[in-house]
């Protein structure tokens, strides 16, 4: 005779369609965060304003961000995915999200007395630190939502075809931004070990002599 499990006892597997959130809401966050910093990119080449340390360890803090989510990415690429996975990468893109934004507000703090300038232009009335600073609380406030409705979000299985195409497309944006990124970071340093606290150019260039003081 067959035998009923008792209520409880195993957890319901969510709609197909809203469980597959958690991974569609992954793809658009390590999109998002990676278009935030093709936006400090765009600042940067667009109006010659040099990006200091503190916003390059911020850009670096979007990016681990977005490699959270890239780790639910992929493992949904292969069609399963585990309660585990989805803590862990939620839980990186979680600790990336909050060293950011202690450097968004430490950098903010630096400019809080009245008269002071800030550093580089403001972007719609906020300087880029300040709108990392909102980014990064908006995100972690973000997954902490997403976390709490786990149950009706997040699914074990995934139909593979579309998430598939979808992910690489993902990881393509994400590995050509962290590239680009890099290469403006090496340009600003050239063949030092540190980044000046207010950088005017790009030291490289002087380095090779192909430009002159």
């Amino acid at each position: 005779m067959a035998t009923v499990a008792p209520a409880g006892s195993r957890a319901q597997e969510p709609s197909s369609r809203l469980g597959q959130v958690q991974f569609w809401f992954a793809c658009f966050f390590a999109v998002g965060w990676t278009a935030v910093v093709c936006g400090g990119l765009g600042v940067q080449f667009g109006t010659w304003d040099y990006p200091c340390p503190l916003c390059m360890v911020q850009r670096m803090f979007m990016l681990l961000a977005a490699m959270g989510a890239l780790y639910i990415v992929r493992k949904g690429m292969n069609g399963t995915i585990t309660g585990r996975d989805y803590q862990v990468g939620w839980g990186l893109a979680l600790v990336a999200c909050m060293g950011g934004a202690f450097t968004s507000w430490r950098q903010t703090m630096l400019h809080i007395l009245p008269g002071d300038k800030g550093y580089g232009a403001p972007v719609l009335g906020l300087h880029l630190y300040v709108w990392a600073w909102i980014l990064f609380m908006a995100a972690v406030l973000g997954i902490g939502v997403l976390m709490a409705f786990a149950h009706v979000t997040a699914a074990s299985t995934i139909p593979v075809r579309a998430p598939r195409t979808a992910g690489r497309l993902v990881f393509g944006f994400v590995a050509l931004i962290v590239v680009v990124n890099l290469v403006a970071v090496f340009l600003l340093e050239g063949f030092h070990w540190f980044l000046p606290d207010d950088p005017d150019r790009y030291q490289f260039f002087y380095d090779l002599h192909i430009l002159s003081r």
